[in-house]
């Protein structure tokens, strides 16, 4: 999968990220007030903020689960009670009494769902802020820029970036600052080296370029750039041990911490395979058991910046989880249900208030219509009885009648009666 440093433009996710990439460069900007440029510890406070902000949803999807685990026996009695009758009647009917179990303990059906929804998104507009650090930070852009200039009047400099690009797993279309500054974000320090030889009257910019990347790239001894797995081969290849064992200790922090995370949520909100049926027990199981491993498999290929978002998201997930199921033991189910039913019903009192102003609207205009169209009525009843009470005072018919008026209409009705009554 080819990577691209500049700004995501996939629809939603890049709006978002927009928001997001504006509170860590406000996050980096406080750092470098106090002398701290550093995008590795930038990426642990950005992940901090985010999920403080997130607490809300975590908060109710964690009452959603341990509110689950009450429902599912009764849920899944009702199922059983309608295994295998597939009739329209008997499936209304499972839905009824299901929906009835949700309303017992004041849950809306949608809500987790809801939840999930509006997070996604989010997280996977984290996942492009990280990934492409300088396109949202102005300062580590910044750091680069000097550099991408005077690669874009060098001759020859397109070709060799291009070729660079391709190993390195980079998009480069064109040769433009912010392309440049994508291959470059992925420089490791052989690929500096290298940069120097070929570009020799650049050697002075490339010095001082590496040498401020390196100061806000490396967190404790690791270019965040880089994968673990380059990291590991090349640590390995020079013997440099204390670098090959942080490497791996980033993949296997993922693991452990994604483990920890996933037990604790689960044991703190009573989910257990005990409430489930077979399948759904062994599906749980087997995903508590991939989800660490895929953590792993990420983030060993993966960006090390990738890797300490991933660990200080599990970290920060884990320590919220305890807090909020502290919080929601202190106040005991029951009182959670009372208070989740007590919302439902507001709920339904406003919605039947608005039912009932709608409907008293349309009865008042129905009203109206037809008050309207009865005065219409009587109106052209007593227009006809007038031009037939003037006819027949007359006792001829009148010659100036106006065509289409009521009086021609009453002379036709009438003449229409005479003719039927001779025959």
């Amino acid at each position: 999968m080819k990577l691209l440093m500049t700004k995501s433009k996939t629809f939603l996710i890049g709006w978002i990220a927009l928001g997001l990439g504006a509170i860590m460069n406000g996050i980096y900007y406080g750092q470098s007030a106090i002398g701290l440029e550093n995008i590795g510890l930038c990426i642990i406070l950005f992940t901090l903020v985010i999920y403080l902000a997130l607490t809300p949803l975590t908060y109710q999807q964690q009452k959603f689960s341990i509110l689950s685990a009450k429902m599912n026996p009764e849920i899944q009695a009702i199922q059983k009670k309608y295994k295998g009758k597939t009739d329209q009647i008997s499936m209304q009917k499972m839905n009824d009494e299901t929906q009835l179990v949700y309303a017992k303990y004041g849950v809306n059906a949608m809500g987790s769902c809801l939840q999930l929804a509006i997070q996604m998104p989010i997280l996977f507009a984290l996942y492009q802020v990280i990934w492409r650090v300088p396109a949202y930070v102005t300062k580590v852009k910044e750091a680069f820029l000097p550099l991408a200039n005077a690669l874009m009047g060098i001759s020859g400099a397109e070709d060799y970036m291009t070729g660079v690009a391709k190993t390195l797993n980079v998009n480069f279309s064109s040769m433009t600052q912010n392309t440049i500054i994508d291959v470059l974000y992925k420089f490791k320090p052989s690929d500096w080296t290298a940069l120097s030889k070929e570009f020799t009257d650049l050697k002075p910019a490339i010095a001082a370029t590496q040498k401020q990347v390196d100061r806000m790239n490396y967190f404790l001894g690791l270019n965040i750039a880089d994968s673990p797995w380059n990291i590991i081969k090349s640590a390995a290849a020079s013997g440099a041990i204390l670098l090959l064992i942080g490497a791996v200790m980033i993949p296997l922090l993922a693991a452990l911490t994604q483990w920890i995370s996933t037990k604790i949520s689960m044991s703190a909100s009573g989910s257990s395979s005990s409430g489930m049926t077979d399948t759904a027990a062994q599906s749980m199981k087997t995903m508590n058991t991939f989800m660490p491993i895929m953590s792993m498999f990420f983030c060993l290929t993966l960006p090390v910046g990738m890797g300490l978002y991933w660990i200080a998201g599990a970290v920060i997930r884990t320590v919220q989880t305890v807090i909020i199921n502290k919080k929601l033991e202190k106040e005991g189910v029951d009182e959670i249900i009372e208070k989740n039913k007590e919302k439902v019903d507001r709920k339904r009192e406003k919605q039947k208030e608005k039912e009932g102003l709608t409907s008293e609207k349309m009865k008042q205009y129905a009203y109206l219509n037809t008050k309207n169209i009865d005065r219409e009525k009587k109106n052209r009843d007593l227009q006809r009885q007038a031009a037939s009470a003037q006819i027949d005072e007359s006792k001829e018919k009148p010659t100036n009648v106006r065509k289409g008026s009521m009086m021609e209409k009453a002379m036709m009705v009438q003449e229409y009666d005479e003719k039927h009554k001779k025959k």
